[in-house]
């Protein structure tokens, strides 16, 4: 039952942390397309590490987690007042690039589909 708890509790984080992440008005995140791939949180819901992607690369990534550490405690605030938590966690951000990866794989996709339908035509 507790693990349930937890995955319940880190999809709240999740989406509110989307939430805040909107009305930021930091450069540094305001400006890019940012996807939080998702939230771990500990098992006494002390910590949570936030994964933060963009389409744009990881360097894009990157330089948005300096702007969201930077706004970490108004972040943290405002996730603790909208969800009513009795201990809201302390929040890590860290860049990840899998959205850029799942975007490079569908290429591969379509190049290969691509080349398949090319190939059944010629065998017509």
């Amino acid at each position: 039952m507790a693990g349930y708890r937890i995955s319940r509790t880190s999809e709240d984080i999740k989406r509110e942390i989307v939430a805040v992440i909107r009305e930021l008005k930091d450069p540094r995140v305001k400006d890019k397309i940012l996807t939080v791939v998702r939230v771990d949180v500990s098992s006494d819901l002390s910590y949570a590490k936030v994964y933060i992607s963009s389409i744009k690369g990881i360097e894009d990534a990157k330089e948005a987690v300096k702007g969201l550490k930077s706004a970490v405690g108004i972040i943290r605030h405002e996730v603790g007042s909208r969800l009513h938590l009795r201990k809201t966690p302390e929040l890590s951000f860290i860049a990840d690039d899998s959205v850029e990866q799942g975007i490079e794989i569908f290429r591969k996709i379509n190049e290969i589909g691509k080349k398949e339908t090319e190939g059944k035509k010629d065998e017509d």
